[in-house]
């Protein structure tokens, strides 16, 4: 049986700056952004130390919209993703080598309209509803 490879990220952190949102020249959306994740421990002499992960991410399509639209620096956010790396060749002809995260899910972990700027207007969507049909009144329509 052959084995199987995982390729998982999972991180909860706070956006360093806005999403920057674009479009491929097919019209693929693709939004990049900042995400710092912290730790803190206690040292030797009982002092507080912190340390700060930057994590460059990816989102496209749908997501990469979503992200454009309601994600905003200082956003907390649950992300789950894989690990890319990749080259590219800049303007100077340079070979440079970029990790990036590539997010599959998020969820948004601001309360409605943390960390939004300016008139709030890009609040989270609300939660999804229960099917309304599903209540006790609708007990005839059981197959059983």
């Amino acid at each position: 049986m052959a084995s199987k490879s995982i390729n998982k990220i999972i991180l909860i952190g706070n956006l360093g700056q806005d999403p920057e949102l674009r479009y491929t020249s097919s019209g693929v959306a693709v939004a990049s952004f900042s995400m710092a994740t912290s730790e803190s421990w206690k040292d030797q002499d009982g002092n507080v130390q912190e340390k700060t992960q930057w994590h460059k991410l990816v989102a496209w399509r749908k997501l990469a919209e979503i992200v454009g639209e309601y994600l905003k620096k200082g956003s907390k956010v649950y992300i789950e993703g894989r690990i890319q790396y990749r080259s590219y060749d800049d303007k100077n002809g340079v070979k440079r080598d970029v990790t990036e995260i590539v997010v599959d899910q998020m969820l948004m972990l601001d309360s409605k309209g943390a960390g939004h700027s300016g008139g709030g207007s890009a609040a989270a969507p609300p939660p999804p509803q229960q099917a309304e049909d599903a209540g006790p009144d609708k007990a005839d329509d059981l197959p059983f």
